[in-house]
């Protein structure tokens, strides 16, 4: 495949550059992994489709926002919004 090149901003640019070095990556290196990263419309829409209801739902965060926490931190939100539920219940 041939290469790009697309016109950004050079405060765009600048910014890109800076997230990228912050990975220690090229800018190229960079946007190649992100355009991996991000689901097409498309994909989204075909993932959304197979998806049962509770997936839809878990992944609604990332689809949105690129949130998702691992099983860990999932676990220990859950356990901090059953403490704070069982807090306002008077428990």
């Amino acid at each position: 495949m041939a290469d790009a090149t697309p016109r950004i901003s050079g405060g765009t640019k600048d910014r890109l550059a800076v997230m990228a070095a912050a990975e220690g990556l090229s800018l190229r290196a960079y946007l190649a992994r992100l355009a991996e990263m991000l689901p097409t419309p498309a994909e989204r829409v075909e993932r959304t489709e197979l998806a049962d209801p509770a997936d839809r739902a878990r992944a609604a965060p990332q689809d949105w926002n690129g949130y998702a926490p691992a099983p860990p931190e999932q676990h220990a939100l859950d356990t901090e919004l059953d403490r704070r539920l069982a807090e306002a219940r008077g428990g």
